[in-house]
């Protein structure tokens, strides 16, 4: 296993923009059940970001798929190329700190075959902590080229993610107590994909609100079964804390593959089985 720059910090982006290539900065605030982030993102962003609208730009529409389904390829290159993205330039990718939104978009990037993306680690709080400057100017980029090729990062179904629970570990991203079934605020039903691990995302993240060394989370992953070798699944509830994983598992050198359909996906078939409780069965 060896470690990647899938992240990057408040001092690097600073350096970043500051150079000759600086990156595209893509703002991807949002808050599960909340309010709509455009108006934190024009009262202040990081100068030059444009904002992308998850539930709007970042997802198709709910359903049976899903309550965040993956988005039309065709879709999410129209809304990159009209944010400015290219097929050569870097892509740097922030929210308001907590990975989850900013880590769907970095997704659906590697996914589509942009070649270089990265996620500003601790998001904005770590921005502006680091003493960035915010502006609320209006952004407006050059049209971008960027064209998606889907496939180049890893993706399951249903029936591969219960594949990767039976042979290889599958992690359940979301809070322990929906793993267990003890509540579900959301979805038709509570508990997990039988043979999953609980995996919450909040243990990805230090006190500070960014990703733990790669030693850590490498000894993080490898204490919930992951090793040399092993397939790694994750899932989350909709898909999108799920990206989180798969950014902290790609900090740590481990390859793993979404289940980006999640819970809301496999919960709405009542003919799949659910297993409750802490254990994975």
């Amino acid at each position: 296993m060896t470690a990647t720059s899938a992240i990057l910090s408040a001092a690097e982006l600073r350096s970043e923009l500051a150079g000759q290539r600086p990156p595209v900065l893509l703002d991807v605030r949002w808050q599960l059940g909340g309010p709509n982030q455009r108006p934190a993102y024009e009262a202040g962003h990081l100068p030059g970001a444009v904002y992308v609208d998850l539930d709007r730009e970042l997802a198709g529409p709910a359903g049976s798929g899903g309550r965040h389904p993956l988005p039309e390829p065709e879709a999410f290159g129209a809304v990159m190329r009209r944010a400015g993205v290219t097929a050569d330039t870097p892509v740097v990718v922030y929210d308001g700190g907590q990975g989850w939104s900013a880590a769907r978009a970095w997704w659906l990037l590697r996914w589509t075959g942009h070649p270089d993306v990265r996620v500003l680690d601790g998001g904005l709080a770590a921005w502006t902590a680091a003493d960035g400057a915010l502006s609320a100017d209006r952004v407006t980029p050059a049209e971008g080229d960027f064209k998606p090729t889907p496939g180049a990062a890893g993706l399951l179904d249903a029936d591969g993610a219960a594949e990767r629970a039976r042979a290889g570990v599958l992690l359940d991203a979301r809070a322990g107590e929906r793993y267990r079934g003890e509540v579900e605020p959301i979805d038709p039903v509570g508990g997990h994909i039988p043979g999953a691990v609980s995996a919450p995302t909040t243990e990805n993240l230090g006190p500070d609100g960014r990703f733990l060394s790669a030693a850590e989370l490498r000894a993080r992953f490898e204490g919930l079964g992951v090793t040399d070798g092993t397939p790694v699944g994750v899932y989350c509830g909709s898909g999108v804390s799920a990206a989180q994983q798969v950014l902290a598992l790609e900090v740590a050198g481990i390859a793993s593959d979404l289940y980006a359909g999640s819970w809301s996906h496999w919960s709405y078939d009542p003919s799949r089985p659910v297993a409750t409780g802490p254990e994975p069965q």
